[in-house]
């Protein structure tokens, strides 16, 4: 019979095996994961050129025979019922139209990102805008968007947005001016308004706790409402000082940006106590957790509803480092986020004009 020590020994060894098979097994699964992750994106992009090229060949065809639109309709009937009955199913009329549109929306097929499926091809499909479809097709492939983060990106006027929040140069000539970056500084990568509607939150209801909870609750939503490059660091984060320990709602790091991002959550319209608490947070922050190797640290108010008065008259005015957003909880139809846009872009031109006015006196 095995000695005591014999039995050790088989033991021992037998857990050393499965520690060294777990550790192959982890290698093996990531190859295997990886290999998939590869030939599902090499078939997508597979599909999506080939797609491109049928909508290629409907356009020429259609040119070359110079047909009416009657035709045309028939035509691509014609099309999809030979189609279908040699290949199968994906080439009914409605998908032949979008394989054209494709074409029409993309005609240089280096631009197609290799990341995204022929799905996400469809959603952009429906931007009319030149400008916005290509950065909404760049932001999906950066960023991993899902088909149904892509669709809320759009249907919430995430490029609209972006484009004007940014007030150091007409939203016009940005509009215009393709490859121009939408972020350079920190004013950029912040939103105004945010649309947390992922929340669902009983309107008029709710506790600045239950905002917090909710936002905890959806982190991923949230993330991707906050927008490129931000990570979770803390909620109800302390920080102690010799007169007492204060605490910070939500706290984010930015890559892009190389900061730490601060965010106080407000029910109410922004006041002047509310920026200051957000000034003193900041001041706090760059003392007691800031490292040297990070940029300043950004504090963003978000408040149920703006204040221009106090954005005006206080901090706000000239800081690089203070902003505030107002964020909505339930999400308005394209036609009201469009007018609030439209209010921004005026605002932003008579600033500009103001400022090109007093430097051309100045000049005199």
């Amino acid at each position: 019979m095995p000695s005591e020590k014999t039995w050790r020994h088989w033991a021992m060894g037998s857990r050393g095996q499965e520690i060294n098979t777990q550790a192959i097994f982890t290698d093996i699964k990531r190859v295997i994961e990886q290999a998939r992750t590869q030939v599902k994106q090499s078939v997508n992009h597979a599909m999506v050129t080939a797609y491109w090229q049928i909508g290629r060949l409907i356009i020429e065809d259609e040119q070359q025979g110079k047909v009416r639109a009657q035709y045309g309709k028939a035509q691509l009937t014609q099309l999809s019922e030979k189609l279908t009955k040699v290949l199968g199913k994906g080439f009914s009329v409605r998908n032949l139209r979008n394989m054209r549109a494709f074409f029409v929306a993309f005609p240089n097929r280096q631009t197609l990102s290799t990341k995204l499926s022929w799905s996400h091809y469809n959603k952009l499909l429906s931007i009319e805008s030149e400008q916005a479809r290509l950065w909404y097709m760049q932001e999906s492939a950066q960023q991993n968007w899902s088909v149904r983060a892509l669709e809320r990106q759009i249907g919430t006027l995430y490029y609209e947005r972006l484009l004007s929040s940014r007030d150091k140069i007409p939203v016009e000539q940005e509009a215009t001016e393709k490859t121009a970056p939408l972020a350079e500084t920190a004013e950029d990568y912040l939103r105004d308004p945010y649309i947390l509607d992922f929340l669902n939150l009983d309107s008029g209801h709710y506790q600045e706790s239950d905002l917090e909870q909710g936002i905890i609750n959806n982190l991923q939503k949230f993330l991707l409402e906050l927008g490129k490059g931000f990570a979770f660091v803390d909620r109800q984060q302390r920080i102690i000082t010799d007169d007492g320990d204060y605490f910070i709602d939500l706290v984010f790091y930015n890559y892009h940006l190389k900061c730490f991002v601060l965010i106080d959550l407000k029910l109410n319209k922004l006041s002047h106590q509310d920026v200051g608490q957000m000034d003193m947070y900041v001041r706090m922050y760059e003392q007691h957790k800031r490292q040297t190797t990070d940029n300043p640290t950004i504090g963003l108010i978000l408040c149920s509803e703006t204040n221009n008065t106090v954005v005006k008259y206080s901090v706000l005015n000239e800081s690089k480092q203070l902003f505030a957003s107002q964020y909505i909880t339930h999400l308005p139809t394209e036609e009201e986020l469009c007018i609030e846009l439209q209010k921004e872009r005026e605002r932003v031109q008579q600033q500009l004009k103001n400022a090109a006015k007093v430097a051309g006196e100045r000049h005199e």
